[in-house]
């Protein structure tokens, strides 16, 4: 039997989903009836539970999730505009446990504008972005600014890539508006070659394409991977590789300093995805990794991209 290594742990990737996510996307829903009696019957399909309004309740069950299972901090995105000031306001009150990630359209109007008072006041460490669901190339002359900002403050672009399905969404009647021809890892490579100070992540191995995202590594040193997810989009490859497999040829390319540990955790009653860590520890343990490079992996390279806890300012 494989012996896995015990190790400080540091996840580079989750989404808090306060009820503010939840309010966004049902008033935003053709169904009938009032947001509250939509989300109920949504959340009840899904067999998942629905926030309370305010943040103390919420902030708490994270905080307590991260102390059970000895998370020492999480990266912690908002996931709709709608968010991003209660992510702000938990991470502001968790004492250093939660790093806020905002989640922006760059090529909408005025994107870099609403995001400098994040980055310089807010404590906010990254963005997350979906090429497929806001239809642009990260090349595209509208983009810019926002990864010029990045750029100027050391954050992370994390570009979502690949298979983009959100049940919520699909579940309140929302269009699917995705276009996966925007979501190839390949669109990374001239966004991160004209911004090397820029760290981009392409999470969950690309999401379908491991191919493009390995040569997105190759191709590029500020660019890295993480292990978030289900990882589910191996089903759609020819050689349908294990988890094992993925790991080895993602550390032959980017190397251990360049994988970060995530989890993808979301929605309670679930919480922080344990079982993807004992899953992720044993893959380690069957590839023969050193103590060094499992701390590497589970806390040293996200820890390091997420940057020294910062006193930030709460919202007014």
């Amino acid at each position: 039997m494989t012996k896995t290594i015990p190790t400080p742990i540091t996840d580079f990737h989750a989404h808090i989903f306060a009820r503010p996510f939840f309010d966004a996307l049902a008033s935003q829903s053709p169904l009938p009836g009032p947001v509250e009696q939509k989300l109920r019957d949504v959340t009840g399909r899904m067999g998942i539970e629905l926030p309370e309004p305010g943040i103390d309740a919420h902030l708490e069950r994270w905080v307590g999730q991260l102390d059970e299972h000895g998370v020492t901090r999480l990266a912690a995105f908002a996931s709709a505009p709608e968010e991003i000031q209660t992510v702000g306001e938990m991470a502001a009150r968790s004492k250093g446990r939660l790093v806020p990630i905002a989640v922006c359209n760059p090529a909408a109007p005025g994107a870099a504008e609403r995001l400098r008072p994040l980055l310089e006041e807010r404590g906010f460490r990254g963005v997350l972005l979906f090429p497929a669901m806001h239809h642009y190339h990260l090349s595209d002359d509208a983009v810019r600014p926002v990864l010029d900002l990045l750029e100027e403050h050391e954050a992370i672009a994390y570009v979502h890539c690949g298979i983009l399905v959100i049940k919520l969404r699909d579940l309140l009647g929302l269009p699917r508006p995705y276009d996966l021809r925007y979501a190839n890892p390949l669109e990374v490579i001239p966004a991160a070659c004209a911004h090397p100070g820029l760290t981009f992540c392409i999470p969950h191995f690309g999401a379908g394409f491991f191919r493009e995202t390995l040569i997105a590594g190759a191709q590029c040193s500020n660019v890295i991977t993480d292990t978030s997810s289900t990882n589910g989009w191996v089903k759609t490859q020819p050689d349908h590789p294990s988890l094992t497999s993925v790991l080895e040829r993602a550390l032959d390319v980017f190397g251990v300093d360049r994988v970060a540990f995530g989890t993808d955790s979301n929605v309670f009653p679930q919480g922080w995805r344990s079982e993807r860590l004992t899953e992720w520890r044993q893959v380690a343990a069957e590839l023969g990794l050193s103590e060094a490079e499992c701390v590497q992996l589970f806390h040293g390279t996200a820890d390091r991209l997420l940057g020294a806890t910062r006193t930030v300012q709460h919202a007014t």
